[in-house]
């Protein structure tokens, strides 16, 4: 072989390199947990098969949550610019009365509203260039992910955690990487979901529904909220998204998409014909809501997060937030195993702590379309009368909507007293998540989550002993007295009716464990301790030649 000939050879020869996070798919999600891995130290790279972002609406819902996650993301006050607070949603029937009403605050528990409305595209924008300005995070755009091969363990499986390697191509040529872990955010048809050999589970519905996005100046009757009409022979979803923007949803039967004329009678109860002229359809296409859950979401070092993991009907708008729940409590386990030697099983946390939870918000969405429809069979009626009934009972629409972000169940990493409920009846604080009220801080009015940082913190009302303190040295985490941070009492009060005197917050602001009223320590520092801390060093990162896979610039 000539000299030309050998370097031709390697012109062409896969190229390969190390990075510590390969994460596979660029839309909100993909980009959410790099921003969060990025405030953590940890370098990325994210590889998306499209050149740009999506230019259409999709996703239009935001809860409090997520509000509070893009905040932990870095970009909580770009969303606040493009976001409109909704008043919540109404259950109407097929004559437009309201069967129940679903409000929804102007400032909920983690210190934003409620409910929000956005442009997805919108909000993808400026989650991009956010990447953008991070060093940690390199996007590629415009590469096809061909193959993911799990990373080889110590006996040789593909369930160990070892490096996984990636393969993808790019203009033509075939790049691999190796990452000490991959992030599947490639959503509902995900090859990393084939990678880690998960199948769905079908959780029992399927519909098609057409989605109609319209911008209009015409007058539209709305209340400010989302409105689900609860008719079986048309069962629609109405909302209003940006100031002159507004989404349309109705069922499909055996029937084509409605045309121009055909919509303007189906919005007809919203808006006068006499209007349709004013009417520009933005957006129209169909969908089949799925309920689908993936029977695994992990394989060594791969992971699933989203559409990938899982598939819900939008009737509870969590769609969206269920992906970026899944980022919220996985990146700073993968950076505490990656970046400090924490012990594997922090990892398995994952999917345990996880899915039950994105389960039971299908379960609810399912609950919500089935109170739409009331199904097809002769019961239909009755079912909805007897649901009508019930939402008129007081209390239970607002019980309804916290349901929608219950506590993590006990485990590894959710330290809950076996006898809180025996004494007390309840489970306590530990499992759910720390309200965010406005604190003061150095003179300065922040919320509570910009003061506490990126890792572990303790909120106390009462002297910290000597082992909490060293407790909180060994996690990096910050002692705050509740008492001097200028919230109206909000947070005494919240651990007084938890009946504790101090709480550890995770990172992602899960109440981890706490120090019962008149106790000094921590009720189970020897259960999680040891999956935090480990005498095993991080792997050093392997060398390449390639020096310049990480850049700051989006490709």
């Amino acid at each position: 072989m000539t000299v030309d000939q050998a370097a031709g050879a390697r012109d062409t020869a896969p190229r390969s390199a190390h990075v510590p996070v390969v994460i596979v798919g660029a839309g909100p999600v993909g980009v959410t947990a790099a921003l969060l891995l990025a405030r953590r130290g940890v370098r990325t790279v994210v590889l998306e098969r499209h050149h740009d972002i999506y230019p259409l609406p999709r996703a239009v819902a935001a809860d409090d949550e997520v509000r509070r996650i893009l905040q932990a993301a870095g970009v909580g006050d770009e969303f606040a610019a493009i976001a409109r607070p909704a008043r919540g949603l109404r259950l109407l029937d097929a004559r437009h009365r309201v069967m129940a009403e679903f409000p929804r605050a102007a400032q909920g528990a983690h210190g934003f509203p409620q409910t929000s409305m956005f442009d997805q595209p919108e909000l993808e924008r400026l989650l991009r260039d956010a990447l953008a300005r991070r060093p940690e995070c390199d996007l590629r755009t415009g590469v096809e992910v061909v193959g993911i091969n799990v990373g080889i363990g110590v006996g040789g499986g593909q369930d160990g955690n070892g490096p996984v390697r990636v393969t993808f191509r790019r203009d033509g040529v075939e790049e691999h990487l190796w990452a000490d872990a991959v992030l599947g955010c490639d959503g509902a048809g995900s090859l990393t979901r084939d990678a880690v050999g998960a199948g769905w589970q079908d959780l029992r519905f399927e519909e098609r529904w057409t989605v109609v996005d319209v911008r209009t100046s015409a007058p539209v009757r709305c209340w400010e909220g989302v409105e689900q009409i609860c008719d079986p022979d048309r069962p629609a979803t109405f909302m209003r998204v940006g100031e002159d923007r507004y989404r349309w949803e109705f069922r499909l039967r055996d029937e084509p998409e409605p045309d121009h004329e055909r919509l303007r009678e189906l919005i007809a109860p919203w808006v006068d014909p006499s209007y349709g002229a004013d009417l520009e359809v933005v957006r129209q296409a169909q969908y089949t809501f799925r309920a689908r859950i993936a029977d695994r979401w992990r394989r060594g070092r791969v992971f699933l997060l989203g559409d990938a993991a899982h598939l819900t009907p939008p009737f509870i708008g969590q769609g969206l937030g269920a992906g970026m729940r899944d980022a919220h409590n996985l990146t700073w386990k993968l950076a505490r195993v990656l970046q400090q030697g924490a012990d594997e099983r922090l990892l398995e946390t994952y999917e345990s702590e996880r899915k039950p939870h994105a389960r039971h918000a299908i379960r609810l969405a399912v609950t919500m379309g089935w109170a739409m429809t009331g199904g097809q069979d002769g019961a239909a009626a009755l079912r909805r009368g007897v649901l009508g009934a019930a939402f008129r009972i007081p209390g239970l629409p607002a019980a309804a909507a916290r349901d929608l972000s219950p506590a993590l169940a006990a485990g590894p990493i959710v330290r809950r007293r076996a006898l809180r409920r025996a004494r007390w009846g309840g489970r306590g604080l530990v499992g759910g998540i720390c309200p965010q009220p406005w604190v003061t801080a150095d003179g300065w009015r922040v919320r509570l989550d910009e003061l506490l940082g990126d890792s572990f913190a303790v909120l106390t009302a009462a002297p910290p002993s000597p082992s909490l303190r060293a407790v909180a040295d060994g996690l990096g985490a910050r002692i705050v007295p509740v008492a001097d941070l200028g919230d109206d009492g909000r947070l005494s009060a919240w651990l007084r009716a938890g009946r504790a005197d101090a709480v550890l917050l995770r990172p992602d602001r899960v109440v981890m464990d706490e120090v019962p009223s008149g106790a000094a320590d921590f009720t189970d520092i020897a259960g999680w301790a040891p999956l935090l801390h480990s005498a095993r060093k991080p792997l050093p990162a392997q060398q390449t030649t390639d020096t310049s896979l990480l850049r700051s610039a989006t490709r």
